[in-house]
């Protein structure tokens, strides 16, 4: 957030169990409606084509919210 109000477009990307922590934030920085792009959890076993599969997915959701006028 501290980057987008220095006019830096920002896409967060969290896995599931860090929606809570996300919204938290977003609630702490005085943006409720903060939008962020959420994957399934865990990365850390995936193999790198299993990865390049879940940006691939999660790329459309990332481009939105970098494009978005806020």
């Amino acid at each position: 957030m501290t980057l987008e109000r220095r006019g830096v477009p920002t896409a967060v990307i969290c896995t599931e169990p860090f929606v809570t922590s996300a919204d938290a934030m977003a609630n702490l920085g005085g943006v409720p409606d903060y939008p962020y792009v959420v994957v399934p959890h865990p990365l850390g076993s995936l193999t790198m084509e299993q990865l390049r599969g879940l940006a691939a997915k999660a790329a459309p959701d990332v481009l939105s919210i970098l494009l978005a006028q806020r």
